[in-house]
């Protein structure tokens, strides 16, 4: 591991993905997000299939709306993740919700993205899915992909989504074996780990 890579998941560490972040926290995080992205071991990483395709679960972030999740007064915000399908040009982004005993739910949205260039692309969302993770059957992100992808409908809040409705980009600034950074159109930062 880098000296630039371990000093980000130090900084990271015990933020509850930036939910626990100070503003002195967020400015040094941000710092060695910036530090790190000099050293991209992938420079061209829409080209790197094979490393930009899978699981990958949310470290840190700085997107309200993915943190205004776990601000409600009771629930508690779970596992995130980004699962992206390179050959189908699709991305899922799942966010597993706990409340009481029973009541687990799932956020979660699907989108088609399209390269730009070699390393940002257009995103275009086109499926919301939120609902409780029993009536849905959700057991893990791989198993819930297969099932949108085979077109199932869920016993949730399933909708499409208007396309020029929430349309959005995504420059990926450093990805190697088993990390991954990105900044999104609002100004997001985005840490994730291959799951």
């Amino acid at each position: 591991m880098t000296l630039g890579k371990a000093e980000l998941l130090q900084a990271i560490a015990g933020k509850n993905r930036g939910l626990l972040a100070s503003e002195a926290d967020n400015l040094a995080i941000l710092a060695a997000v910036a530090r790190l992205e000099e050293f991209n071991p992938t420079p061209r990483p829409l080209e790197a299939a094979e490393k930009l395709d899978g699981n990958w679960r949310l470290l840190y972030t700085t997107s309200t709306e993915l943190l205004g999740i776990g601000r409600f007064p009771v629930l508690t915000l779970g596992q995130i993740y980004q699962c992206i399908r390179v050959k189908t040009q699709q991305v899922f982004n799942i966010a597993e919700v706990t409340s009481l005993p029973l009541l687990e739910g799932l956020v979660s949205v699907a989108a088609r993205f399209e390269p730009v260039s070699d390393r940002r692309v257009d995103v275009g969302f086109e499926r919301g899915i939120f609902g409780l993770q029993r009536l849905i059957g959700y057991r893990n992100p791989s198993q819930f992909i297969q099932d949108i992808q085979s077109g199932k409908r869920f016993a949730a809040a399933d909708f499409r989504i208007d396309p020029g409705n929430r349309k959005g980009w995504l420059d990926i600034t450093y990805l190697d074996d088993d990390l991954r950074i990105g900044r999104g159109n609002e100004g997001s930062v985005f840490v994730l780990t291959r799951v």
